[in-house]
């Protein structure tokens, strides 16, 4: 993808037609990520070049606007796809959506890695989630209230249930990082697997009913 991207955005051009010396999958790239290249490239300003630097509050906000757009369609072909093949929406956006929006995280963690930023791909991955609760979900639930005049009812049958597991989850991931001695080795990354792997496996066992929740998982004071 990002040489693709090099090739696309060509010394501050736009280019076309991949290079002759592409291979199939490489111009097969060019072509899928030209016509979103092409777009980002007409509406937001890149930085990198020499003088565009102080532009970056406009390139920042409209970054978040094109994110809003790429994950209203994306929320809106999982969903159907899902209806397709009989797949819930709980079972679509824990696995495939949540696999598509980790993955950009997962790449650009991955890259300041490689150049010495441990502490930033670590901050990336957390900071992303942060932006998500604290900036994702409200902000649309404050532009709804304040058009609508109505209040946002969130509400879910498991929702008590699904907040405690969660809480276990960041406890568990605390405590395996400070056993590793706060440092990413192997065993650190196997545990983080296995740990998401049984996270999903509960997920859909409660999803599709193969797991039963205890009582306390409904307290009285949820629908109150």
């Amino acid at each position: 993808m990002k040489e693709a991207e090099l090739v696309i955005i060509r010394q501050g051009a736009l280019a076309f037609c991949p290079p002759p010396e592409s291979g199939c999958s490489d111009s097969l790239t060019f072509y899928i990520v030209l016509p979103v290249m092409v777009m980002l490239r007409m509406t937001l300003c890149d930085v990198r070049q020499e003088g565009k630097e102080g532009c970056f509050p406009i390139s920042f906000i409209g970054s978040i606007v094109w994110i809003g757009i790429f994950s209203y369609y994306t929320v809106w072909f999982a969903t159907t796809i899902g209806d397709v093949f009989g797949i819930p929406p709980a079972v679509m956006g824990l696995t495939f959506l949540a696999a598509g929006t980790s993955i950009p995280d997962l790449l650009t963690s991955v890259i300041v890695a490689r150049a010495g930023e441990g502490d930033m791909a670590v901050s990336s991955s957390i900071g992303s989630n942060i932006f998500d609760i604290l900036v994702g979900l409200p902000v649309p639930w404050l532009l709804f209230c304040a058009i609508k005049g109505e209040n946002v009812l969130v509400g879910a049958d498991s929702l008590f249930l699904s907040i405690m597991i969660l809480f276990g989850m960041l406890f568990c991931v605390i405590s395996i990082v400070a056993c590793s001695g706060w440092r990413m080795t192997r065993p650190l990354g196997f545990s983080m697997f296995v740990l998401y792997a049984l996270f999903v496996f509960q997920d859909l066992g409660r999803t599709y009913g193969y797991i039963a929740e205890p009582a306390w998982a409904h307290p009285a004071w949820i629908g109150a």
